[in-house]
């Protein structure tokens, strides 16, 4: 209706997004599961680790409900500099990848994505809102709220109880 104002998102379910083919998901999808979301980079420092890890987190505990949500971002050295194509392809064929990736986003600046911008409205960082660099982390919970953020030089693998803890299962 005209001149009402934009529901406020009240949870990550309220957001749809493009996947890396360009098709619109509708995060209700995740609905019940525990979510961890991360920008990523192909050409990071941090990116060999990262994957590896978080690989190891998605195979261990994806039947008991954890999804991985990768969000490439070339903001930081633009170490994500590859169309979604060649993204998909490096993920999938270096590191097996079989979580979703998403369509290149912008987390800071004046582009945030509006997903990006509830994600950091509901766990602030050490340099306040902003992003630090590629592969920080946000866990979400089963109902769609953020239950924590994690710095980019945190290991996925540091998370696992926390993770453990939202599936129900530590």
């Amino acid at each position: 209706m005209a001149g009402q104002p934009e529901k406020k998102p009240e949870s990550v379910y309220d957001f749809t997004l493009k996947d890396a083919k360009g098709n619109d998901v509708d995060l209700s999808i995740y609905k019940g599961k525990v979510l961890l979301i991360v920008n990523v980079a192909s050409k990071c420092g941090l990116t060999d680790s990262n994957y590896k890890d978080l690989n190891h987190l998605h195979e261990k505990y994806k039947d008991q409900g954890l999804e991985i949500l990768a969000f490439p971002c070339n903001q930081f050295g633009a170490q994500e500099p590859g169309s979604n194509d060649e993204i998909v392809e490096f993920a999938c064929t270096r590191f097996k990848s079989e979580f979703p990736i998403f369509d290149k986003i912008e987390v800071n600046g004046e582009n945030t994505s509006p997903f990006y911008k509830f994600l950091k409205s509901a766990k602030w960082g050490l340099l306040g809102d902003n992003i630090q660099w590629n592969f920080a982390k946000f866990l979400v919970d089963k109902n769609g709220q953020v239950s924590d953020r994690y710095y980019p030089t945190t290991s996925p693998l540091s998370m696992e109880r926390d993770i453990k803890v939202l599936l129900g299962i530590e």
